[in-house]
C-alpha cells in the first residue's frame, strides 16, 4: 500500500533556495516539488493534504550533538531516548546524532552495543551515533576502522576531564592518524583539562565554591590553547578536525586562521553560547548551577564573534549538546563545590526556534538558518541528501513552521524531562506547527501523534566536505 501526502501553499526553504511550492510525499520520501498553483502541482492526489499557506516548509532539524541517558558525575542525563527524541520532535528536529561511550578498559564495540540497547525501539525520530573514544590503544584503533565501515564515522575525544574521558596528545595523534586513513572525522572537546584542574583546586581552596566560578576557572584562553593544539595535531596527522561546542571568541579566531590556511577544520557552536552568558552563571541562590556546562558560558561580548563566525562560515553548525540534569537532586550535587555540579543543559527542543529568532533579529538569513541547523550537520556527518533538505529522494522529514506565532519558553510548556528551562521567560517569534518524520506525522498542529519506536537507526557515510 503506497501512501501519499501533499503539502500545499507554503514557502519551501532549504539551504540554497526559497520557493513557493507544493511538496508531494510518497512512501516516506519526497517524491516531487512543483510551484504552487501550477497544473503539475494541481494534478497531484493524495490521502492527506496539509495546508501550509502563510507558513514555512522546512527540512526537519538535524541535531548532531546530544547526550541522552549519559552517565556523568555519578548521575545520568535526565532525558531518555524516548523522552529526548519526543522533545526533539516538538522542537522541529527529526534526526539526532548521539554519543555512544567507550569506558576505559572496554572496547568501542561494547560501548556502541550498550547505546544501541538504550535507543532501539525507544526513539520518536531517527537517530545515529558518534563514538566517544576514551581509551586509545592498538585494539581501539583497529575497531575504529570497523566502525567506519558500518556507518559510525565520527569519533569524539576529550582534552578535558582527566580521569574520565581525557586523552593525552599522543593518544589524540594516534586516533587522528587512524582517521586520516579510514575516512573518519575526529570531534574534539577542546579545553586544557590538566590546567583547568589546577585552577579548580586553587579556587576551591580560596573558598570560591559557587557556580559562577565554573566559568572563571574554565578560561577562554584554555579553550583557545586546546583548539590551537588540536588543529596542529590534526595537521601533523593529515586529518580533518571538527571542534565541538565552541564558546570563546579566541577559539573562533584559531578556527578562522586554520580555515584561512585551507585546513579541513570545522567548528560547531550551541544556542546557549549565542543567547546566554556568565550573567546566568552568577544568578543567586545556586540558580547559576542550571547553566553549568562545558565549555562554559562566556561574557556577553563573545556572542557577537560567534554570530560573526556563523555568518562568515568559520563556524558551520549549531547543535545543542543537549545533556539535561534536573536542578533538584542532580545540579544540587554541587552545592558547596561547583566542580561537582553535573555539566550540561537542556536544549534539544529549543534550537530551531532560537535560531529562527536569530533570523527575526537579523543575525542570520532564513537560508543560513536551515544551513546551520539542517543541511550542514547532515553533510558533515554523512547523511545528506537523505536528511537535511527537501528534494526528490530525500526522507520526508518536513516541518511546517509558523513564522508569526509568538511563544514564551518555559518549563511549564516544554517536553524535555527536566525541571527547568535554560530560557525561562524568553519570548520568541516562530513556532513548529506540524512535523513529519519519514512521511509520518509525529506532531500534528501542536499535538503529539508520534510513538516510541518510529525512529530508526541511521548508518552514516563519511564527512561529505572531504570527498
Amino acid at each position: 500500500m503506497s501512501s501519499r501526502t501533499v503539502i500545499r501553499g507554503g514557502l519551501v526553504i532549504t539551504a540554497s533556495d526559497e520557493l513557493h511550492a507544493d511538496v508531494l510525499i510518497e512512501d516516506g520520501r519526497i517524491a516531487a516539488l512543483a510551484a504552487s498553483g501550477t497544473p503539475a502541482a494541481e494534478a497531484w492526489t493524495a490521502e492527506r493534504t496539509i495546508d501550509a499557506t502563510g507558513k514555512y516548509v522546512i527540512p526537519g532539524g538535524v541535531d548532531a550533538h546530544t547526550h541522552m541517558e549519559l552517565p556523568f558525575g555519578g548521575t545520568f542525563a535526565s532525558d531518555t531516548f524516548e523522552t529526548g527524541t519526543r522533545a526533539a520532535a516538538w522542537g522541529g528536529t527529526t534526526t539526532i546524532v548521539d554519543f555512544a561511550v567507550q569506558s576505559v578498559g572496554h572496547s568501542l564495540r561494547e560501548g556502541l552495543d550498550a547505546w544501541h540497547a538504550k535507543a532501539e525501539g525507544k526513539c520518536a525520530i531517527d537517530y545515529a551515533f558518534h563514538m566517544i573514544v576514551s581509551d586509545v590503544n592498538q585494539d581501539t584503533l583497529k575497531e575504529m576502522d570497523l566502525l567506519v565501515e558500518e556507518g559510525v564515522t565520527s569519533f569524539k575525544q576529550f582534552m578535558a576531564y582527566p580521569g574520565v574521558f581525557y586523552s593525552d596528545d599522543g593518544q589524540i595523534l594516534r586516533a587522528m592518524q587512524r582517521s586520516a586513513e579510514n575516512g573518519g572525522l575526529i570531534m574534539m572537546h577542546a579545553e586544557n583539562g590538566i590546567a583547568i584542574d589546577v585552577l579548580v583546586e586553587q579556587a576551591l581552596a580560596r573558598g570560591e565554591t559557587g557556580p559562577r566560578y565554573h566559568g572563571e576557572v574554565r578560561k577562554a584562553l584554555l579553550e583557545a590553547e586546546a583548539t590551537h593544539r588540536a588543529i596542529k595535531l590534526a595537521q601533523v596527522a593529515g586529518a580533518p578536525l571538527y571542534v565541538v561546542h565552541v564558546s570563546a571568541m579566541e577559539a573562533v579566531a584559531e578556527l578562522a586562521r586554520a580555515r584561512d590556511e585551507g585546513l579541513p577544520v570545522f567548528g560547531e557552536t550551541c544556542p546557549q553560547y549565542l543567547f546566554l552568558s556568565t550573567d546566568n552563571l552568577a544568578e543567586p541562590d545556586f540558580e547559576g548551577s542550571k547553566y553549568v556546562c562545558s565549555t562554559p558560558l562566556r561574557p556577553k561580548e563573545h556572542q557577537a564573534k560567534l554570530w560573526q563566525g556563523l555568518r562568515t562560515n568559520d563556524l558551520q553548525v549549531v547543535s545543542t549538546d543537549h545533556c539535561p540534569f534536573c536542578f533538584v537532586g542532580q545540579k544540587e550535587l554541587g552545592r558547596g563545590d561547583f566542580s561537582k555540579i553535573p555539566n550540561g543543559l537542556p536544549g534539544v527542543e529549543n534550537r530551531m526556534d532560537l535560531l529562527h529568532q536569530a533570523v527575526v533579529e537579523g543575525h542570520i538569513s532564513r537560508r543560513r538558518w536551515i544551513e546551520i541547523a539542517c543541511a550542514t550537520p547532515a553533510r558533515m556527518f554523512g547523511m545528506y541528501p537523505k536528511k537535511g533538505t527537501i528534494a526528490p529522494g530525500a526522507d520526508a522529514d518536513v516541518v511546517i513552521y509558523d513564522p508569526n506565532a509568538e511563544q514564551v519558553m518555559s518549563v511549564e510548556t516544554h517536553h524535555m524531562n527536566v525541571d527547568y528551562s535554560a530560557y525561562e521567560g524568553k519570548r520568541t517569534t516562530g513556532r513548529v506547527e506540524t512535523v513529519l518524520s519519514r512521511g509520518e506525522v509525529v506532531i500534528n498542529e501542536r499535538e503529539y501523534t508520534g510513538h516510541a519506536g518510529h525512529g530508526v537507526y541511521t548508518p552514516r557515510s563519511t564527512c561529505q566536505y572531504l570527498n
